[in-house]
């Protein structure tokens, strides 16, 4: 991201969040910058840059917001029945 306008960064980021309806959690990790600072990129430097392109991340972001309790669910559920399976292996060792 270095050598990137704030401008043309909010861009690339939006249209990326776009194209793979990723979280902004991942779009932080896949360009190295912080969550708050891709945050500010699409819900206030884009209004001002591009506003249909701000409506469109917005349509997503609100998607992924809604889901978020889905995946957070099914992280937990994945979290415990690893436990469950290890707790089952240790019960058949002794």
């Amino acid at each position: 991201m270095k050598g990137l306008s704030i401008e043309e960064r909010a861009i690339q980021v939006a249209q990326y969040i776009i194209e793979t309806e990723d979280t902004v959690r991942g779009a932080a990790k896949k360009f190295g910058i912080s969550k708050s600072s891709i945050h500010k990129d699409v819900s206030q430097r884009l209004l001002k840059i591009n506003y249909n392109l701000a409506m469109e991340v917005r349509k997503v972001l609100d998607k992924n917001k809604a889901e978020r309790h889905i995946r957070g669910g099914m992280a937990t559920k994945l979290k415990y029945s690893h436990e469950k399976d290890n707790v089952e292996k240790i019960r058949k060792i002794l």
